[in-house]
């Protein structure tokens, strides 16, 4: 597991196996009172990066379902799941 100083914890790392672009599922609680579930650590152009849950609309398209809404945020949130990644 993997704390950072904004509150956040990475609670759960499921790795999968393969070759796929999809890595592993993770979640995360924030503050010890509020968790978020499925976040994804996927294989991109880039290297790897931390997608956020999503469902499919009733008109075909994905949807995020939870997001930071800020950049720092956001910054602190990856940083946390893909060291997590990397250490498991």
């Amino acid at each position: 597991m993997v704390k950072n100083g904004n509150g956040l914890e990475v609670v759960r790392m499921h790795r999968l196996e393969g070759d796929s672009k999809l890595k592993a599922f993770a979640d995360v609680s924030f503050a010890g009172v509020f968790m978020v579930k499925g976040l994804r650590v996927v294989e991109g152009k880039n290297g790897l990066f931390v997608s956020m849950p999503s469902e499919k609309g009733k008109d075909g398209k994905w949807y995020s379902t939870a997001h930071p809404l800020t950049k720092e945020f956001r910054e602190s949130l990856n940083e946390a799941v893909l060291e997590s990644y990397e250490s498991e």
